[in-house]
């Protein structure tokens, strides 16, 4: 659990480094299968758009299903076993998915993927445990960092291995998540005590719990715009594609540059600028200038075009949509972790995840039915969204401030 705060305090302690190692090795794994997956169950199995869009979106509807499943079984067991089972549910996900022969077996392997891929929560959990309150945004930011460079190194390692077979990158990814289980097994201390560990109530649904959950007014707010947020960048992350081989004519090669470059721009904000504003400035603010930059940049994407401002313009219009992502993501992360009771960490960052997985799964669905006259309304659609979250932001921070004032009387 959590040390005193001191003047003096350690950050970068062996735990956190470690999980820091163990998601960065799990998210290039994730950002493998990205550019490879669409084509590998087209050219394979002769899959249609509409087939595809559900293959990818069944990964996303599973990790809604288990991610705070996973979560509430970490406060209960441990965050260790959880992280290392999911690992070994991966690479024998990822294994299925390489050596499938039919379009079912396909399916199967990418739905077993998602109920044991849903370990992102439990990671953000041991992070809580391990930082005090004063470092746990900090801590949170490197979850995002990890996103980052998995999200750079994954796409190419995927392209360079698909060379050699439609089949090889999975199993890289399957090898990779089982060494990185093995490792995780003989170095990654356990965070919780076993006397801190959650007593089991009354058994409920799942999705009653879920709904219970979001009843709490602060909980609720803060996961309703971490949805908006993954939707609105869910959109992009498809849409850019499109936009970009209309706009300016470029090539998937070209595309993977503009995302390394997105990633690199994550990492940095991520690893250093975003812990002093969050120490200056706090969470409330910088998740309100996020969703607000992300609004400006999402609208103005379709006015730029290789004829009008060209790949300068494209660049920056980016650079303020990463900053403002990579302000407001992990700072949500933070908030619901420090509202959250100390012994229900996993259970409460598992249903915000779970949140975020039922969004990207709302936008898989339709990712291959987008055409070249929809990419305008697409990614207004997306800054309509991040609209929707700066007002319940702005409202938060109303009324935190409001009962803070309160408190004082």
């Amino acid at each position: 659990m959590q040390t005193p705060t001191t003047n003096n305090e350690k950050f970068f302690t062996r735990p956190l480094i470690i999980i820091f190692v163990t998601m960065f090795i799990d998210l290039i794994g994730f950002g493998v299968a990205i550019p490879v997956l669409p084509d590998y169950a087209k050219n394979v199995f002769g899959a249609s758009p509409f087939v595809i869009g559900w293959l990818v979106a069944s990964y996303s509807i599973m990790q809604f299903i288990s991610t705070p499943v996973l979560g509430h079984l970490s406060d209960k067991y441990g965050r260790r076993p959880i992280l290392f089972i999911s690992l070994l549910g991966t690479s024998a996900a990822a294994l299925i998915t390489g050596l499938s022969h039919t379009l079912a077996l396909l399916f199967f392997g990418r739905i077993f993927d998602g109920v044991t891929g849903g370990n992102i929560s439990t990671a953000q959990a041991y992070i809580a445990d391990v930082t005090t309150l004063k470092n746990r945004a900090k801590g949170m930011s490197l979850i995002g960092v990890a996103f980052g460079l998995g999200f750079i190194l994954g796409p190419a390692i995927g392209g360079i291995l698909s060379r050699y077979g439609t089949h090889t990158p999975f199993f890289f990814v399957s090898a990779l998540a089982f060494t990185n289980a093995v490792s995780l097994y003989f170095f990654l201390p356990e965070s919780i005590k076993r006397s801190d560990a959650v007593e089991e109530g009354p058994r409920r649904n799942r999705l009653v719990e879920l709904f219970l959950s979001l009843r709490e007014p602060r909980f609720g707010t803060l996961v309703a715009i971490y949805f908006f947020l993954v939707v609105s960048f869910s959109i992009m992350t498809y849409a850019f594609v499109l936009y970009t081989i209309q706009s300016f004519g470029y090539t998937a090669e070209q595309n993977g540059y503009i995302f390394a470059f997105i990633g690199v721009l994550a990492v940095i904000f991520q690893g250093g600028l975003f812990n002093k504003l969050v120490v200056r400035f706090g969470e409330n603010p910088l998740i309100i200038a996020g969703c607000l930059m992300m609004t400006a940049s999402l609208f103005a994407i379709p006015f730029i075009s290789g004829d009008f401002g060209g790949l300068g313009a494209l660049l920056l219009t980016m650079t303020v949509l990463t900053i403002g992502n990579s302000m407001a993501s992990p700072a949500l992360t933070s908030l619901v972790s420090k509202n959250a009771n100390e012994s229900a960490q996993g259970k409460s960052l598992g249903v915000m995840q779970s949140g975020a997985s039922l969004a990207r799964a709302s936008d898989d669905v339709h990712h291959a039915q987008i055409d070249n006259f929809t990419i305008h309304r697409t990614f207004w659609t997306a800054s309509a969204f991040m609209i929707i979250a700066a007002l319940i932001a702005v409202y938060f921070a109303g009324a935190k401030h409001n009962r803070a004032i309160g408190e004082e009387f």
